[in-house]
């Protein structure tokens, strides 16, 4: 029961929280699917329950209405762009990203598809309780994708003149340069894509779920915290599958079957992607919890409680 709900108190709860939130059966979901199942849920919180109805199905309706509802808005959330449509739809970009033997030209693609996807994802997981322009959204969009772009051709560029490294060290640098080009891109990103929530504040909750009074301080937290997931996130990403890729390259089996490397790694980033997404996501609980002495006073006089909640957004 009580570890599921969305003020997971553990790390694990939380992980198995956000392992239903990510899970890509949920993408298959029908209309009429979703429909019951936020009428049962709105039916049990009126207290009416509907016979034979199991806590199976109670969590299977509350897993259905979490991974594709945005919990602010109460609107579903486009397909490619929730966290549950964040491996499927992003793994082919990853698999791009890490190809062996990228131009200029291809990497600007990879990482512009890349930031593309992010931009997407972030603003529709993003905290909705005050309203964004699109003129916002498509500035954001902009600032992202250039930053993430110039970063990422910048350090290819200064590796292809560093003469004095050896083939091989070059070749396991060269590799490793999406991580550090996606994570530094992915702040600035995530910054960009929900800016608007810094000079706007976010809502905050006492303990009955009522808005006390909208804070910036807590949306410094929201964003810093998203951030930092997306920092986690692509480490395990970016760094596992090169070297696990060096290693195998060096196979004589594979060396004999070069058709084969392509499905390795892509199953290999497929796997490193979906292990590392509800890791990261579980890193902070979707509802944050901060006191209110450490956020703006008015906020302050306008409640009793010692705690208040605020989404952070994923």
């Amino acid at each position: 029961g009580a570890g599921r709900g969305p003020f997971q108190g553990s790390f694990f709860g939380r992980l198995r929280h956000f392992i239903d939130v990510i899970d890509p059966t949920t993408l298959f979901v029908s209309e009429k699917q979703l429909k019951d199942s936020l009428k049962l849920l709105d039916d049990f919180k009126n207290g009416i329950v509907p016979p034979g109805v199991s806590d199976d199905k109670l969590w299977e309706a509350q897993k259905i209405k979490q991974a594709i509802i945005h919990p602010d808005t109460g609107e579903k959330i486009f397909m490619p762009f929730r966290m549950s449509g964040y491996v499927p739809f992003g793994t082919p970009i990853v698999i791009g990203l890490l190809l062996p033997n990228q131009t200029v030209l291809s990497t600007v693609i990879w990482q512009w598809l890349n930031q593309s996807h992010n931009a997407c994802v972030n603003y529709a997981n993003r905290n909705a309780t005050k309203p964004t322009p699109t003129s916002k959204f498509l500035q954001g969009y902009v600032g992202a994708v250039t930053s993430a772009v110039s970063i990422a051709v910048g350090l290819n560029v200064l590796i292809e003149k560093a003469h004095r490294l050896n083939p091989a060290t070059r070749m396991i640098i060269q590799r490793l340069v999406p991580f550090p080009a996606v994570a530094s891109a992915n702040i600035c990103n995530v910054g960009l894509m929900r800016h608007c929530e810094l000079s706007e504040g976010i809502d905050v909750l006492d303990s009955n779920g009522n808005v006390v009074g909208s804070s910036k301080i807590a949306a410094k937290h929201a964003i810093m915290e998203t951030a930092f997931t997306r920092v986690v996130l692509p480490m395990p990403i970016f760094v596992l599958p090169p070297i696990i890729m060096s290693y195998l390259e060096r196979m004589r089996f594979l060396q004999k079957n070069r058709r084969l490397l392509l499905p390795i790694h892509s199953v290999v980033c497929l796997v490193t992607f979906g292990l590392s997404l509800p890791v990261a996501i579980s890193l902070f609980p979707q509802m944050s919890q901060i006191e209110v002495s450490r956020l703006e006073p008015e906020i302050a006089m306008a409640t009793d409680c010692k705690v208040v909640t605020y989404n952070k957004g994923l």
